[in-house]
């Protein structure tokens, strides 16, 4: 039973702490930006102190005061930021903030947190090895450091803070570059050999292969995505796996939007795997497994096969480059493969035939062409 309480009024903002027993109970009331009065309240505070440091911190979140914790203010960035995100981005930034961020700075003030408080925490992730003695890698500390920056980020533009302490410091980590890995067609078709013993297995990895499809896309695709009187398939979502639950999104890129063209083998593959398949409806996933499942598979492949084991992604980089070698543009394998076309010439430079003899030989013939008209 209430044996004591404390009430103060702050605007609009009625705050208010009862002693219950041996506990205190804080309550804070506050009309949100819809003019609708609200409450929250919150049971257990050993001590009348916490009680009313909680209900302050409620004050200044629901305030956008700064002087709230780090905490408060990943909070209120949660609830700018989640219903603009796909789930499967917000889930992986939530993830980063609550196991790698919120541990280090999730008490501390957000306008007192300096570049050399960065630092440190850079260090401890640099310095941190799983079980195994492994570190991160330099793509995924960057990648936490990106996730802590844009929080930061949110505070200056929008909420008035002085300055991104994480953009002061500097990323630690490296942009994506791990080593692109291909399968020749050779190497490609031992494998295939392998995966004919699950059919299921075997058209999964026939269109990763032959469309250059990403592995959500693969797992997201039903009939009537197929026009087998046309010869394609529409890639206009992509499937993720969050929680247990199965998840149906728009695709990575807007131009990832695209319809393929699948070669006449792969048209008469999939109408079969389809005949296959019992009373599937329209909209039923034509794969249902995981990504886990297609990883187990291309181990087994691979090792039956005697070629080297590359990622589920690599197939995609090898339909690239095979593309490249029958010499198509880095403009029409974008659109294929739902790419720009500039990240096409940047990241496979080095596969496309050198041109620059040819350049020079036909400028050369330009200008020779002009000298023999001026003579």
């Amino acid at each position: 039973m209430t044996q004591q309480k404390t009430k103060q009024q702050e605007g609009d903002d009625f705050m208010a702490v009862y002693k219950e027993g041996n506990t205190w109970r804080a309550v804070y009331r506050y009309t949100d930006w819809q003019g609708q009065r609200k409450q929250t309240q919150k049971r257990g505070f050993p001590t009348k102190r916490e009680a009313l440091a909680w209900e302050r911190e409620q004050l200044n979140k629901e305030k956008a005061d700064l002087d709230m914790t780090f905490a408060s203010f990943v909070e209120r960035y949660s609830e700018d930021m989640k219903s603009r995100l796909k789930e499967n981005t917000w889930h992986t930034k939530e993830h980063i903030l609550r196991t790698k961020i919120l541990p280090y700075f999730g008490s501390r003030k957000i306008n007192e947190i300096k570049p050399k408080d960065v630092i440190a925490w850079q260090n401890e992730m640099i310095n941190t090895r799983d079980e195994n003695g492994k570190a991160y890698s330099p793509v995924y500390l960057k990648t936490l450091h990106n996730q802590l920056s844009a929080v930061f980020n949110h505070a200056v533009k929008y909420y008035g803070l002085h300055e991104n302490p994480a953009a002061k410091v500097g990323n630690m980590g490296k942009e994506r570059g791990r080593e692109m890995l291909f399968w020749t067609q050779e190497d490609y078709a031992k494998f295939a050999d392998e995966m004919m013993d699950k059919p299921r297995s075997f058209y999964a990895f026939e269109m990763l292969y032959w469309c250059g499809i990403r592995e959500g896309e693969l797992l997201a695709l039903t009939p009537e995505d197929f026009d087998f009187e046309k010869g394609t398939v529409s890639i206009s979502k992509t499937y993720n796996r969050i929680n247990g639950r199965d998840v149906i999104t728009d695709p990575k890129t807007p131009k990832s939007n695209r319809v393929v063209q699948m070669p006449d083998f792969l048209v008469e593959e999939m109408k079969d795997y389809m005949q296959r398949l019992y009373k599937i409806g329209p909209k039923d996933r034509l794969f249902e497994v995981t990504k886990h499942y297609l990883h187990r598979e291309m181990d087994r492949g691979a090792a039956a096969a005697g070629v080297k084991r590359i990622r589920i992604h690599d197939l995609r980089h090898s339909h690239i480059s095979l593309l490249i070698q029958l010499g198509y543009s880095a403009v029409a394998i974008a659109d294929r493969v739902g790419h720009e076309s500039i990240d096409i010439t940047y990241r496979y430079a080095h596969l496309f035939p050198s041109t620059q003899g040819e350049m020079a030989k036909s400028l050369s013939n330009l200008r020779k062409g002009e000298e023999e008209n001026v003579s």
